[in-house]
């Protein structure tokens, strides 16, 4: 069992930045691709990014790239998201996820486990 625990979400101005963390529990963490998927209001949930185990391969939704960056310190089994320009359409639940397979799974929305998902919020 894998719990993935987000923080790092809040209230910013459109043009902004937020941090968010996913500090992950276990001890296989290096071997797992991680990745942010995100949920606005009526709108089914999407992805946003994901890693690879090494950190050594990214990929990102168009919507977000050259925005958002995502990195990892499997030293301290946690995934990062780092957004930057935020726009008021970025407003959402961000949910971190895991799976065990690699990054492509992710893109395909093939998640093993989820967050609980941090609450961004951007004002105009």
């Amino acid at each position: 069992q894998v719990q993935l625990v987000e923080s790092g979400g809040g209230l910013v101005q459109a043009g902004g930045s937020l941090r968010l963390s996913c500090a992950a529990s276990g001890r296989t963490f290096s071997n797992t691709a991680m990745g942010w998927f995100r949920q606005a209001p009526g709108k089914e949930r999407e992805f946003v990014a994901t890693i690879s185990r090494s950190g050594g391969t990214t990929y990102y939704a168009d919507s977000v790239k050259g925005r958002f960056t995502i990195s990892r310190d499997n030293a301290k089994n946690t995934v990062y998201l780092q957004m930057d320009t935020l726009k008021p359409q970025d407003t959402a639940v961000y949910y971190c996820a895991s799976n065990s397979v690699g990054t492509i799974n992710i893109r395909n929305g093939v998640v093993d486990y989820w967050g609980q998902g941090t609450q961004v919020t951007v004002s105009s």
